[in-house]
């Protein structure tokens, strides 16, 4: 399998969201600079964890480090069609470009390991990466889109589509 390593630098939109009615939603994470979409499948819990490790990055920064130019926070967060993944994300990073001020989202690609495979043979196996360069209101804009995302599923994810039965 080839090694899929992209670099969005910097990207036009960058946007979470979701395929599926509540209880089987698909999380994508998208984003995209000119004519080139690149469309990550993630976990909620990992739409959430990035929401909250945005919000403390961009309030952090802005505390310490002004910024060199305020721009509008993005309003349309809507994923944009095709929504075809590349691939499933294991795991996301954070970094900051203080000379360019922008923040770049790094996911790398879930390698999945079947019970025959040769651990060995695997680890020749280089997970696909993408970088997604951004300014500071493009994460402000994602990190309150992804939250209100993550809010807007059951209202107790812990029945997961069970059938609950209550008695008076």
């Amino acid at each position: 399998m080839p090694n899929i390593e992209i670099d969005l630098n910097p990207v036009d939109f960058i946007t979470i969201g979701t395929v599926g009615p509540k209880g089987q939603r698909v999380f994508h994470l998208q984003a995209a600079k000119a004519d080139q979409l690149v469309t990550l499948i993630i976990e909620k819990e990992q739409a959430g964890a990035l929401s909250d490790a945005l919000r403390e990055l961009i309030d952090d920064l802005d505390s310490r480090i002004p910024p060199k130019v305020r721009d509008r926070l993005p309003t349309n967060m809507d994923l944009r069609d095709p929504v075809e993944p590349l691939f499933r994300v294991a795991q996301m990073g954070l970094g900051y470009d203080e000379e360019h001020d922008m923040v770049v989202l790094i996911a790398q690609e879930l390698i999945p390991l079947s019970e025959e495979s040769d651990p060995e043979s695997a680890e020749d196996i280089k997970p696909g990466v993408v970088r997604m360069w951004c300014s500071r209101s493009q994460m402000r804009a994602l990190s309150e889109h992804s939250s209100s995302t993550v809010k807007q599923g059951r209202p107790d994810p812990k029945q997961n589509g069970r059938l609950v039965y209550y008695w008076t």
